[in-house]
């Protein structure tokens, strides 16, 4: 996965992650990227957020392969045990951010805000946000009352439209875009709407 070599590149071949997995797709992408950075010699752990339940059949089906290769996954379903959950983080922890994805409108809720001002405040060698850092609106570029501070954006297909506002800044860190295979036509013409006044 281009996400997982762009962590090992800037990052190095081995190291330890924590993967906060939010119950949509973009969670999905981040037990997509937990296996990989297993599979090239790293120590992760990933911590959904959220219900079993509540997941989306893509975000499901890379869970349970996780799942199945006998990786650990945690969970927070209440502020209560969020610190039990980051009870790992320690300076030379990686943490990767796929709780709210290119979706997200208006306020972060709990236990998610509480979660995402910890990590903000916790030990950590690098926040990496995947596709968009939670709790940011990537067409405004408008960060909300819980917004992940991230190091590195890893962002699918485009630059969005947000990250070009002075105000996304603080929160994108650098910014690298991963091609996923979205055929050019479409991109070409989402980017001309996005110009036209």
């Amino acid at each position: 996965m281009p996400a997982a070599e762009i962590i090992r590149r800037s990052y190095g071949d081995t190291g330890e992650a924590v993967i906060l997995c939010g119950s949509g797709n973009n969670g999905g992408d981040g037990f997509v990227i937990a296996r990989h950075l297993h599979n090239s010699g790293w120590s992760v752990w990933s911590i959904l957020v959220g219900d079993e339940a509540s997941l989306t059949e893509d975000t499901r089906a890379n869970f349970v392969i996780v799942r199945s290769m006998g990786l650990p996954i945690g969970s927070v379903h209440s502020p209560g045990n969020i610190a039990g959950a980051l009870e790992s983080l320690s300076a030379s922890t990686i943490v990767i951010d796929a709780l709210l994805g290119t979706g997200f409108r208006g306020g972060v809720r709990s236990p998610l805000a509480e979660l995402i001002r910890a990590v903000n405040d916790a030990p950590r060698r690098a926040t990496i946000a995947i596709d968009v850092p939670s709790g940011l609106d990537c067409d405004t570029g408008e960060p909300s009352n819980a917004t992940i501070r991230a190091e590195l954006t890893i962002t699918f297909v485009a630059l969005k439209r947000g990250f070009l506002e002075p105000r996304a800044a603080a929160s994108l860190g650098r910014v690298e875009v991963v091609d996923i295979g979205a055929p050019r036509e479409l991109i070409e013409r989402i980017a001309a709407d996005d110009e036209t006044p």
